[in-house]
């Protein structure tokens, strides 16, 4: 491992002297009223913070003078004042989301304790929730997550089948297929379903699909994987579409100029030229479907049985038990003690699964970016 060398330091400390001397000629430059109503802004807005934490009666003291603030700023110093809140609300927004993640780990923990596995002598916290396969708070106080995240990874696989592989074809016919004129009714329909709430899908699925597929494969009860799945799968595709679509648009036009110059056909550019050149936003576009189809709770929670089990055999789709979000849904209102706890363990689940998804399809972005953009790799 490199050590920390002079040369280093030396650097570190110039940089935080130029910051240094920004923030002064920042000081300097700017009118003492703008100075004043920017301080009291930041200080009333941290103590609505505090006092929203702490369930204070004074809370809205503190947000009506950071209003007051922001509005007397916003009349005298207009650019000041702007630059000022844009910054104060990318950090308020930081801070929200870092105190739920907080929240959410630390209401995680004590069942994490509980079940701690010792590994080779030493404990592993939480590892007994990915062992078992039994689900039972109450007699026997067993908080294995193992039928729940069988039952999200199946969902979602299976609507990724379904999201995928549509979405995708949808988002060429739009872009590099479709006449303006069914480009400008189609796509405004896509996005429209986006709307539509998820319980919604999921209250069709229940009255429509679910007992035709009792009846059709004679199943005992309703509630299956597989038409959960297709349910969640149609719910992503507006996502998947929309992405996939300004990827594909985002591709040079001289490039698909220059193929078809060549004599290739438009299936031909489109699967060689087109597909390939923006492969990463379009793999970005089904990851951000696969992020949704982990997380929907409605649809899920009305279509299944809502019992932690695992189906015999473990590949049966036309059963479906529970998934980690119709969990959370269905026992969070009657839950206590340790059950609590556990539920907020399956929200870490999602919390970190989602985020390395969302992580990922960043970096493909970004990736498509560069290479479009003739950046370096």
């Amino acid at each position: 491992m490199a050590s920390v060398t002079e040369a280093d330091w030396t650097g570190v400390r110039e940089a935080f002297q130029r910051k240094l001397t920004e923030a002064r000629t920042f000081v300097e430059d700017t009118e003492r009223t703008a100075l004043a109503a920017g301080t009291v802004g930041s200080l009333a807005l941290l103590a609505t913070f505090v006092g929203f934490i702490v369930t204070s009666p004074l809370t809205v003291v503190a947000f009506l003078t950071f209003l007051l603030a922001v509005g007397y700023g916003w009349l005298r110093h207009q650019a000041t004042t702007a630059h000022a809140l844009t910054l104060t609300m990318t950090v308020s927004t930081l801070l929200i989301l870092g105190l739920i993640t907080v929240f959410i780990f630390a209401e995680a923990w004590p069942v994490f304790e509980y079940a701690t596995v010792e590994v080779y002598g030493v404990g592993v916290p939480g590892l007994g929730l990915f062992t078992g396969t039994v689900w039972d708070p109450v007699t026997t106080e067993q908080f294995s997550l193992v039928p729940m995240i069988h039952g999200t990874v199946v969902v979602t696989l299976i609507a990724t089948l379904v999201a995928g592989p549509l979405g995708v074809a949808a988002a060429l016919f739009i872009s590099e297929v479709a006449p303006p004129t069914v480009r400008e009714l189609v796509k405004p329909g896509v996005e429209i379903l986006a709307g539509i709430p998820s319980i919604v899908y999921g209250f069709i699925g229940f009255t429509i699909l679910s007992p035709w597929a009792s009846d059709q494969f004679e199943l005992v009860g309703q509630g299956t994987y597989l038409f959960v799945g297709i349910v969640v799968g149609l719910m992503s595709l507006p996502t998947v579409v929309s992405v996939a679509e300004d990827a594909l648009n985002s591709v040079p036009e001289s490039m698909k100029s220059g193929s078809l110059a060549l004599g290739t056909t438009d299936w031909q550019t489109m699967s060689s030229i087109t597909l390939p050149a923006a492969f990463s936003g379009v793999s970005a576009a089904v990851l951000l479907g696969v992020g949704r189809a982990i997380g929907e709770t409605m649809a899920a929670t009305v279509m299944l049985r809502n019992s932690p089990a695992l189906p015999d055999p473990i590949y049966n789709v036309f059963y479906g038990y529970e998934t980690l979000t119709s969990l959370i849904a269905a026992r969070y209102g009657n839950a206590h003690g340790l059950q609590f706890n556990a539920l907020f363990a399956a929200g870490v689940v999602l919390f970190v699964t989602v985020l390395f998804l969302s992580v990922g399809s960043q970096l493909i972005e970004k990736r498509m970016r560069r290479k479009l953009g003739g950046g370096d790799r």
